[in-house]
Order: C-alpha cells, then structure tokens, then sequence
C-alpha cells in the first residue's frame, strides 16, 4: 500500500515574536491508504492542530508533508483548496446547516465537486443516508434529528463524495456509549467499502478497537502508549522512523 501521509520533522507554532509558542514538534508519520488510525493523548497536547495540518485547513511552515504525494510545505491557497477537495471532515459539532434537511446537507456538500454536477445528487445523498441508516429521515432538518442521527448525517456528508481520507476530530464526544459506537462503526464500514483513510481524534476509550493502530500525542510530540493504554492497542509507538 502506497503512503497516503507523509509528515517528517514537521514542526508548528502560533503567533510571532516574543509571543510565538511552538504547538507540534518534530513529528514523524506515516499513514497508509485504507487504514484507520486513532490519535489520542491529553488535551491541550497538539492533536487538533495537527489534525488541521492534515488536512489542508493549516500551511505548513516547517519540515515536511506530504498529503496524497503532494507536499504541503509552502503551498499555495489555491493548492490547499484543491487538497480539500479529496479530504471529508467530520468534526465534535456536526456543523449542520439548521435551515436544510440531512438530504439537502449532503447534497450541498456534493455541489462542491464539479465531477457530481451532471449527475443526480438528490439521489447520490439519498442513498448514503440510507447506508447510515437514516432513509427514513431525509427529510427531516438538524432540530428533529437526536445527536447521533445528526452525526450520522456528518458522516453521510463527509463520505457522499467518496474522499481519499477523513479527518474526524472527537466524533463521539457528545454522544452516549451506543450512539458513539454506532457511528464510529458506520464510519468504518463505509470507509472500508470506498477503500478511504480515516485519522480520527479522540479521547474515548470505548472505541479503541475499531483502529489499525493507534497514535499518542503528549506536549507536541508524537510518543509511545502509556503503560495503562497498551493492553487496549498495540504495545509499540506508531511512529514513523
């Protein structure tokens, strides 16, 4: 399998001058096409920011990465943009729009991409809200949806354009055990089907078991699994050499 992720000694910081403070240090990953990572580690430890870099939301300005064989560091907007274009994002708050129905959200998000313009993207958004579950609900707005159906139609969003990787920042965070694991393993079953790589933040422990592998942050850098974290995933640090 080709590498899909190629970051080495990436580095990140906000602000300038006295005031800048480095946020990511020197990281090293590797991550291959159709396989599902977890990133945990502490709040405050760099995971989002990192998650941003990935995904083209974020310039690079130091080290190296490399997005689908193309490198980020300088990157144009206009090259940043068309990087998006190949990513879904599914994110803690559904970031729905209130005023359209879970068909109209997908749809929308499918009219972004010229190469569905000539087809029926009523029907294309139909039918992956069916395979979240939610063919009965295509017609109902964000507010008649419970939590996890609203995150279900996160997903059908992000997945309707078939995207080479999704991004997922805390997807589970407001939800309960059931929902939480429901829509994890609906994002894995469509991503396994659509051969897609899915990196996905989370603090949950309950759905550890759904990753090829897990990845720790602490303090901006990518290091092994606390010894209380290693009899859930694997034993090694998933870092690149």
């Amino acid at each position: 399998m080709s590498n899909v992720i190629i970051a080495h000694q990436l580095n990140h910081a906000f602000g300038e001058g006295q005031l800048q403070k480095q946020v990511l240090f020197d990281i090293n990953l590797e991550i291959e096409a159709g396989e599902i990572v977890i990133l945990t580690g502490p709040s405050g430890s760099g995971k989002t920011t990192l998650l941003t870099l990935l995904g083209g939301l974020r310039a690079a300005q130091s080290g190296s990465l490399k997005i689908l064989d193309q490198e980020m560091l300088g990157a144009s907007k206009q090259q940043l943009s068309q990087l998006r274009c190949h990513i879904g994002y599914i994110f803690q708050a559904h970031n729905l729009m209130s005023f359209l129905t879970a068909q109209q959200n997908v749809r929308m998000s499918l009219e972004l991409h010229d190469a569905f313009l000539e087809q029926d993207l009523d029907a294309i958004a139909a039918n992956i809200l069916s395979a979240v579950g939610l063919e009965e609900r295509i017609h109902y707005y964000p507010d008649e949806l419970s939590g996890g159906q609203r995150q279900r139609v996160a997903i059908a969003r992000a997945l309707a354009s078939h995207p080479k990787i999704i991004l997922a920042d805390e997807p589970t965070a407001a939800l309960d055990k059931k929902s939480g694991r429901d829509v994890v393993e609906i994002m894995q079953k469509l991503a396994r089907e659509q051969g897609c790589t899915i990196l996905l933040v989370t603090h949950d422990n309950r759905i550890l078991d759904i990753a090829d592998r897990i990845i720790y942050m602490e303090d901006g850098r990518l290091a092994p699994l606390p010894q209380t974290e290693e009899g859930i995933s694997n034993p090694s640090p998933s870092i690149a050499a």
